[in-house]
């Protein structure tokens, strides 16, 4: 009666060189023979086998470009070209360095094979790590940019970038450190740690990071919107990233502010409502116009201005009764905030001349002093 085997308790893991040349279980049968011949000269095999591997990665990097590239070739869009030029590298990398393990296992070095096969195997997955992180923005862009089917929205962008990166980094990083043979919890144990002590000491720089994916994922702002700050900054944001905000004013200077103080801030989006921006004319005259002259007046420039919208309609009316004068406001809308100063000037030249050519008076602060008694010319000095 046969014994089963004692149990050595040998749990040793296999080496990465071992598993390569374990390939009864998946190489076809009419390479069996070939794969004896290798194992039996294995310099020439290792030979055979680099230059094998190193022409189909080749050929199929060509065959990658040829055919899927004359596929691609038939669609208006860029993006397919870019994606598949950005996966050349990591399918031919794939290829070529597998065979250089395979060869590197058959030559079986005395010293130094198991580090050649690790570093090879490492090559393969950053050239995979590098392509995600390429691949990842050209996607984004094309689908933020689109111009019939938008499915992402332009300013969450760089929080759906920074997140694919970020998963697809410590992806890369989870199987490098595998393939090395380093246990990862230990690694996250004292990244934690770190991470504690660097958040202490970079507090500011973490809480502007914070404030931009709020900002991106709220959206009170995108790019080429006229933001108004309670600190009295205005202009148009150029610019929206993890850690600030640039805005470019009208006098062409670009303010870079921290995400933290804008997402703490009272801001006013002169662009976040509908497509039109109303603006203010205010308008004084004196007391006895002719208040049905005036609105009539006023009516006129604002039909007769080429950047004011006809819809809505620019409207007149009258505010009050000033100290010395009647308030009318002209109320019209235009389509760009960048326009307000120019337009409102406009206005205010035209409404100068029109008035001036109507006689409608335009008050100003003036005083009428009366003098009761003039003092007695034969008044005597006194001796």
């Amino acid at each position: 009666m046969s014994q089963a085997p004692a149990d050595t308790g040998d749990s040793t893991p296999i080496s990465i060189s071992d598993q390569l040349l374990d390939v009864n279980q998946w190489l076809p049968e009419p390479l069996l023979s070939f794969w004896t011949l290798v194992i039996d000269h294995p310099w020439l095999g290792a030979l055979i086998i680099v230059v094998g591997f190193y022409l189909l990665g080749l050929a199929l990097r060509t065959v990658l470009v040829g055919l899927v590239g004359k596929l691609t070739g038939l669609t208006a869009s860029t993006v397919d070209d870019r994606v598949l030029a950005a996966l050349k590298k990591p399918i031919f990398n794939t290829i070529f360095y597998f065979g250089v393990s395979l060869a590197i296992a058959v030559v079986q070095l005395p010293w130094g094979g198991e580090t050649l096969v690790k570093l090879a195997v490492s090559v393969i997955v950053a050239s995979w790590m590098s392509a995600a992180l390429k691949v990842t923005s050209i996607v984004l862009d094309a689908l933020s940019n689109a111009h019939r089917f938008r499915i992402v929205d332009s300013r969450t962008v760089p929080l759906f970038d920074l997140t694919i990166k970020l998963i697809a980094i410590m992806i890369g990083s989870y199987l490098l450190l595998m393939i090395w043979g380093i246990n990862p919890v230990g690694w996250l144990a004292s990244a934690g740690i770190a991470g504690l002590a660097v958040g202490f000491a970079a507090k500011d720089t973490l809480a502007n990071l914070f404030s931009g994916f709020f900002i991106v994922a709220d959206a009170p702002y995108k790019i080429g919107d006229y933001i108004n700050l309670d600190s009295g900054e205005r202009g148009k944001v150029c610019a929206i990233g993890l850690r600030s905000t640039r805005l470019l004013t009208r006098d062409d200077v670009e303010i870079t502010i921290p995400n933290g103080v804008i997402a703490s801030a009272k801001i006013i989006n002169e662009s976040g409502g509908p497509e039109a921006l109303r603006i203010r004319i205010v308008v004084g005259v004196a007391y006895g116009s002719d208040v049905d002259l005036v609105c009539e007046l006023l009516a006129r420039v604002g039909r007769e201005h080429p950047d004011l919208c006809d819809d809505p309609a620019p409207k007149v009316r009258l505010r009050g009764f000033g100290a010395s004068s009647l308030d009318f406001n002209l109320m019209a809308w235009i389509t760009k905030p960048e326009d307000r100063g120019r337009i409102a000037h406009e206005l205010y030249m035209t409404i100068y001349k029109l008035f001036n050519a109507h006689g409608v008076e335009i008050p100003y602060a003036k005083q009428d002093v009366y003098i009761r008694q003039w003092p007695a010319n034969d008044q005597k000095e006194s001796g």
